[in-house]
């Protein structure tokens, strides 16, 4: 029993250095970027060796997949985008209005954690081959694009959905609306409260995509 209690607390320490080694990265990622952060100063910030941070990550980019992938999931859990909760409870609402609500509402959770950083990837893509593969038209998918692709799909076949949508029209339009570039202009630059541009993105989305 001891050797399980012990294991289990050696388990959460890791854990905890581990989130705390990836909050580190992201502040000196974002604030700096990523090609102008050693990874001795990430080590620096989080309080570890950096061979730690190596042994943990194995490379900078590795690390950086990491930092975006906490990002958008809220945790450290290997749970896609897709199976999320709050993904699957605005797919399954029952009509268009209460589901572009609810996506409303968890896409912008997700952008609030992740829209700096991903302004940060699309700086570093242009002059860093490392990360043009993790984020940008080097990837073979836009993983945005895949999630609005997917909730599209779900809203056009839904009771309130306006008259001949279809869902590549949609996910255009919840990509743009929905994105980050949008979201950091307004939020960041322009200086509104994030319920104001929740408010703003639901108006224009059921404007566009319901039914009168």
């Amino acid at each position: 029993m001891n050797q399980v209690k012990t294991g289990g607390k050696r388990a959460e320490k890791a854990r905890m250095t581990r989130m705390r080694m990836l909050e580190a990265a992201k502040e000196l990622f974002v604030a700096n970027g990523f090609g102008a952060t050693p990874m001795q100063d990430v080590a620096d910030r989080a309080g570890v060796a950096v061979q730690t941070l190596f042994y943990t990550f194995g490379t900078k980019k590795a690390l950086l997949k990491q930092v975006v992938d906490t990002a958008i999931a809220g945790d450290d859990e290997p749970v896609p985008t897709l199976e999320r909760a709050w993904f699957r409870d605005a797919a399954g609402r029952p009509d268009a209005r209460s589901a572009l609500e609810a996506h409303v509402d968890g896409t912008g959770r997700v952008l609030a954690r992740v829209a700096g950083v991903s302004e940060m990837l699309r700086v570093a893509a242009a002059t860093d081959p490392a990360v043009g593969g993790l984020w940008g038209e080097d990837a073979p998918a836009d993983p945005r694009y895949t999630v609005q692709t997917a909730f599209a799909r779900a809203l056009v076949d839904k009771p309130g959905a306006a008259p001949g949508l279809d869902a590549a029209s949609a996910a255009d339009e919840l990509y743009a609306v929905l994105g980050p570039e949008l979201y950091l202009a307004l939020v960041r630059d322009r200086g509104w409260p994030h319920e104001r541009w929740e408010d703003w993105a639901r108006e224009v989305l059921t404007a566009r995509l319901c039914a009168s």
